[in-house]
């Protein structure tokens, strides 16, 4: 390591690449990886005829992208919503094409093959349950859903502002934020939602940059 820096001496030792074109290959490959990975696992349910929907960053970006395609973002999460009836058939299906169910500190997901990590997974999400005890409502059911041209099934606008605001975190109103500057949100929506998730979406559009 002699005539190193510290920081350089770091980088050659965890093969980090600090600069030139190849940053910008990784980072399309990083996207290319969800995408592949949220195609494999719709592919396999809707052929085993097990009912899901795609949400979570993917759904939110699927939505955004046929208004502003200029406006979307990307996530490294693919989340899918299950009844939870059908949990032992989408174990079939997926493990088929390479998917390994695992169970890890009360998340359900779906590990990218043995020896992938968690953030290389399809995590799960149970229709009409709520995600944590204190939820203000539940998680919809799959039927709330389309399939769009991107040939997937995907939570409905409607589904997803409501899971997002009944989430709440920093970036489910990121994610809000986003719905409302492409025009998909205005401010007839916090009339039609039930409290809290009104008064939060309230909030939202009353300070749009907070």
């Amino acid at each position: 390591m002699r005539g190193l820096s510290r920081r350089s001496a770091y980088n050659a030792s965890m093969d980090v690449v600090v600069s030139g074109w190849d940053i910008l290959d990784r980072m399309v490959e990083a996207v290319e990886k969800v995408r592949d990975r949220l195609r494999r696992a719709a592919q396999a349910l809707a052929s085993a005829g097990v009912p899901y929907a795609v949400i979570g960053g993917n759904a939110v970006a699927t939505l955004v992208a046929r208004v502003e395609p200029a406006a979307v973002r990307n996530t490294q999460d693919v989340d899918i919503l299950l009844r939870r009836c059908d949990l032992p058939a989408a174990k079939a299906a997926l493990e088929a094409v390479g998917f390994v169910f695992r169970h890890v500190r009360g998340i359900d997901m779906f590990l990218d093959g043995p020896h992938a990590k968690a953030r290389d997974a399809v995590h799960v999400v149970f229709a009409k349950e709520k995600v944590k005890p204190d939820d203000a409502v539940e998680a919809p059911d799959v039927s709330d859903s389309d399939v769009g041209p991107e040939g997937y099934r995907h939570l409905s606008l409607d589904a997803m502002v409501r899971m997002k605001l009944t989430s709440y975190r920093d970036k489910d109103r990121t994610h809000l934020r986003d719905f409302i500057d492409v025009g998909l949100i205005d401010a007839s929506w916090p009339a039609k939602l039930p409290p809290p998730l009104g008064e939060r979406l309230q909030a939202i559009l009353d300070n749009p940059e907070g």
